[in-house]
């Protein structure tokens, strides 16, 4: 999908060597949104967010998706070297970005929870859509220790990035299947996919440490996040079960919970408008 008049991309060189592409639209002084994508072969800034990006900076900010090491056109990483945590610490230094408010799909939520437990100072508002919270209760690892239903189909993508498997891929993050798992867009995300290799291997390979990223969050420190929080989740999730987000509410103080229905793992794509309209009436008056 090719970038809109309003958006643009850049590639930044962080301290630790990594070199990070990223998306941006709005004005340079307006207040900060970073937008953290999930995991999944094909998975960018850009393919989580396009939808978003624009109509949040037309809000009045200036917003940022960032390629998280190991996706997109950021450089690869091994799993078990990854950090997205400090990585998004680089990033924001480097930008110089005191604090921002965080938005975060799954490992995007991930990361923005943990950001939150570890440095409070830092950002100015949460927002999770499906958040992964890792191994234990409330995870998408059941009580027999198995990954979920989407998981499966995730790895399964990530070993094998065809056509067919990306169509398995979209069918399960979504619950509108025909509107969604279109051949134009499961052939643009397996070639998306099948062009960074080196991607591809670094997850599969790193299944054994816990894939997608190494570092758990500590939920012993979630009910110290004091920034007001708003948790997204879909009724339909079959990749991450919505009790996660019902935990995080109950542990969070300054949170609130919207669960939409007919609406799988992927919110702002489904509901693209009503997720916008949550977000922005969200970060203007809270």
């Amino acid at each position: 999908m090719a970038l809109s008049k309003e958006s643009a991309s850049h590639d930044l060189a962080l301290p630790s060597g990594l070199r990070l592409r990223y998306y941006e639209a709005g004005e340079a002084g307006a207040p900060p949104v970073v937008l953290l994508h999930g995991s999944g072969p094909g998975a960018t800034g850009w393919s989580n967010f396009s939808g978003n990006i624009g109509k949040i900076a037309a809000a009045g900010f200036r917003v940022l998706a960032p390629d998280m090491p190991g996706w997109g056109d950021s450089d690869a990483q091994a799993t078990e070297e990854m950090d997205h945590d400090a990585t998004l610490v680089e990033f924001l230094d480097a930008l110089g970005l005191e604090k921002a408010a965080l938005v975060g799909n799954s490992m995007g939520g991930h990361t923005a929870v943990r950001f939150a437990t570890l440095h409070p100072g830092r950002l100015t508002h949460l927002v999770t859509m499906g958040a992964s919270l890792g191994r234990g209760p409330a995870s998408f690892f059941g009580p027999g220790d198995g990954p979920s239903e989407g998981l499966k189909v995730i790895v399964r993508a990530y070993r094998d990035a065809s056509p067919e498997n990306m169509r398995a891929l979209v069918e399960i993050m979504t619950y509108d299947k025909e509107r969604f798992a279109t051949p134009e867009l499961t052939r643009a995300r397996s070639e998306a996919a099948l062009a960074r290799p080196d991607h591809l291997k670094n997850y599969v390979q790193g299944l054994a440490h816990g894939a997608p990223i190494p570092v758990k969050v500590d939920r012993d420190k979630i009910p110290g996040i004091q920034a007001p929080t708003l948790l997204i989740h879909g009724k339909d999730d079959r990749v991450l079960h919505y009790e996660t987000s019902l935990w995080l509410l109950a542990n969070i103080p300054d949170s609130r919970l919207v669960l939409l229905n007919r609406c799988g793992h992927w919110a702002m794509i489904e509901h693209a408008a009503e997720f916008n309209r949550l977000v922005i009436d969200f970060l203007i008056h809270n």
